[in-house]
C-alpha cells in the first residue's frame, strides 16, 4: 500500500494518482450481498438495490430520475457509455432499464466507440438528402395523421412510439444537444488527458453531456483498455473518472463493480466472483471526502466494521439525486413500489 493525501488512508500501489486526490472521494471497503455470485445478480443487486424476482425488473436510478425530473431541454436525461454491459451490447439487461416504468424512459445507449478516428453517432443527423425545412414538414406530416387516428393515438404502444419518436426529433433538432456526443471538438491534449481509448473517452463525453443538461450518465469498463491488462495501467496513465470528476465539480459520481474477487489465486492463476467483501467508492453530490466507511478482515474476504449492502448503496444514490427513498412508483398492475425497501437508509456517514 501507499500513502494517500489524507492522511490515515492509504490504498493499493498501483493506484498512484488515486492517491493525490483521496481528499475528493470516500472509499467504502465492505460491501456485501448474499445473492449467487454471479453477473446477472450482482448487476442487479449494485444497480438497482434489489433482486428481480416474480418477474419485475426494478429500475435503474437513472430511468427513475428520467421519470420524475423528465430531460433539461432537448438533452436526454440519462445516457450509457459506450454500450451497455452483457455479451451482445444490443440491450439493457441486468438492471440498465427503465424495467416497469416503461420504455420510454429507458436510457439513450451510444453503441460505438468514441475514440476512433470514424466514430459517429448512428442517426444523430439526417442523411444530406433530407433539409431542416424538409425534415420539418415530414413532422408536421406526421403530427396531422396522428390526429386523424384516434384509436390508435389512445393505445399505449402508439403512446410509446409517440415518445420516442419525439425524443429522437429533439435530438436531431438540437445542434446543442449532438455537440455533448463531438469529442472531436475538445483540445488534443484534453482528449490524451482521459486517455485515447473507448473508456477514456466515454468519460470526456460524459463530462460533455452533463455540461449541457444530461441528468445521468453511465459509464461501463468491461474490457481491457490501452491494449493492456486493466490492473497494470493505473500507474502509468491518469485515473480518467477522477479527473472527468475535478472537471464537474459538484454532481454525483461513483465507482463501483457487482462484486469482488477471491482473496485466495485459484489453481488457473485468477481469481474466481466474490460477493462476500469488495470497496468501491463515491464523489460529489454531498459527499464528505477524504474518509473510509467500513473496513475488511486482514486478507479482505469478509467485512469486519460496518458492513455495507446494495440496498443501502441504492439507497445512497437516490439522496445524493435529491430523490426520496420513501416514494412509490407504479409498478405492474399499477401496484405501488417503493424505490427502496422499507426501512433501508443510505449510507449516512457518506453524507456526515
Amino acid at each position: 500500500p501507499i500513502e494517500t493525501n489524507v492522511s490515515g488512508i492509504r490504498i493499493s500501489e498501483i493506484f498512484p494518482r488515486m492517491a493525490r486526490h483521496a481528499d475528493k472521494y470516500a472509499l467504502v471497503r465492505s460491501v456485501y450481498h448474499t445473492a449467487a455470485a454471479v453477473h446477472d445478480t450482482g448487476h442487479q443487486m449494485m444497480q438497482t438495490g434489489r433482486l428481480f424476482q416474480g418477474g419485475i425488473e426494478h429500475p435503474h436510478p437513472g430511468c427513475v430520475l428520467a421519470r420524475m425530473k423528465g430531460p433539461r431541454g432537448a438533452a436526454p436525461p440519462h445516457v450509457v457509455l459506450p454500450t451497455p454491459m452483457g455479451p451482445t451490447g444490443g440491450n439493457l439487461p441486468h438492471g440498465q432499464s427503465a424495467g416497469y416504468l416503461g420504455k420510454q424512459f429507458d436510457p439513450l445507449t451510444l453503441n460505438a466507440d468514441p475514440s476512433r478516428p470514424d466514430f459517429k453517432v448512428a442517426d444523430l443527423l439526417p442523411p444530406d438528402y433530407i433539409s431542416r425545412i424538409r425534415a420539418d414538414r415530414r413532422q408536421s406530416l406526421r403530427d396531422a395523421v396522428d390526429s386523424g387516428v384516434k384509436e390508435f393515438e389512445s393505445s399505449a404502444n402508439a403512446k410509446l412510439l409517440d415518445s420516442n419518436f419525439q425524443q429522437a426529433y429533439t435530438l436531431m433538432s438540437s445542434p446543442e444537444a449532438r455537440e455533448s456526443f463531438n469529442v472531436s471538438a475538445e483540445p488534443e491534449a484534453v482528449r490524451k488527458k482521459y486517455g485515447m481509448n473507448k473508456f477514456g473517452q466515454s468519460c470526456l463525453m460524459a463530462r460533455r453531456m452533463v455540461e449541457r443538461g444530461v441528468r445521468f450518465v453511465t459509464i461501463n469498463m468491461f474490457e481491457t483498455v490501452f491494449n493492456e491488462i486493466t490492473w497494470d495501467i493505473h500507474g502509468s496513465r491518469p485515473f480518467t473518472p477522477i479527473q472527468a470528476y475535478r472537471d464537474i465539480v459538484g454532481p454525483w459520481f461513483d465507482c463501483m463493480g457487482e462484486f469482488g474477487r477471491t482473496p485466495k489465486v485459484n489453481p488457473a492463476g485468477g481469481r474466481d466472483h466474490w460477493p462476500q467483501c469488495w470497496s468501491i467508492f463515491f464523489a460529489g453530490g454531498g459527499v464528505r471526502g477524504g474518509q473510509v466507511v467500513g473496513a475488511s478482515d486482514e486478507i479482505g474476504g469478509y467485512p469486519k466494521d460496518r458492513p455495507v449492502t446494495p440496498p443501502e448503496v441504492a439507497a445512497s444514490v437516490y439522496r445524493s439525486l435529491g430523490i426520496s427513498i420513501h416514494h412509490e412508483l407504479s409498478g405492474p398492475q399499477g401496484r405501488p413500489i417503493m424505490l427502496v425497501d422499507n426501512g433501508v437508509q443510505p449510507i449516512n456517514e457518506l453524507f456526515s
